[in-house]
């Protein structure tokens, strides 16, 4: 196997990690790895908010948390229903107490913002595991509506939130999760 597909084999979604900051020249390499994925009509359309400060990720958590309780759509949703109790625990942080925080966002107006985002956030990861780091595409840090924090962390106003990514060192790599049979509808030729 080759060393992008052991890569992809082996990333892992990692939530413990060492307490050693990720260099910010490194955060920046990975960051321009990202912005190698491709996006529709070559756009490029996305933007980074790197937070290394866990003061403000906390802040950060618990505004996504209020958020995510407050929105009655969350409330039904079978899927979010099972985070209640973490989203009512005032201790816990929706970030892993990560040492580092990188919002991925991109424009409002755009139809294919998520997908193209998603590929960056995808490039992202897995620049992230060659380098030894860890790292989880957290959406629950994505509900933040705050205007004023939204103004302080960067993220201009005609931008939005699509991937929330925390990133270190792993103190350990989960084991591989049971994958499903692919699902190929129809082969047509």
């Amino acid at each position: 196997m080759n060393i992008f597909g052991e890569i992809i084999h082996d990333r892992r979604s990692v939530r413990d990690f060492e307490e050693r900051a990720v260099p910010l020249s490194v955060i920046k390499e990975i960051i321009a790895d990202a912005c190698e994925a491709p996006s529709a009509g070559n756009r490029q359309p996305w933007g980074f908010v790197v937070i290394v400060d866990r003061d403000m990720m906390k802040r950060l958590s618990d505004e996504s948390k209020t958020r995510l309780l407050e929105d009655e759509s969350v409330i039904r949703s079978p899927l979010l229903r099972m985070y209640r109790g973490i989203l009512k625990d005032e201790q816990h942080n929706v970030f892993y107490n990560a040492p580092c925080l990188v919002y991925i966002t991109g424009p409002k107006r755009f139809h294919s913002t998520s997908a193209d985002c998603s590929l960056a956030a995808s490039y992202f990861m897995i620049s992230a595991a060659l380098r030894g780091l860890g790292t989880c595409w957290v959406d629950l840090g994505s509900y933040i509506r705050d205007p004023g924090l939204l103004e302080e962390i960067g993220v201009p106003d005609n931008h939005r939130i699509i991937a929330p990514v925390i990133m270190g060192y792993p103190k350990n790599i989960p084991e591989r999760p049971q994958r499903k049979e692919p699902r190929i509808f129809k082969i047509i030729g």
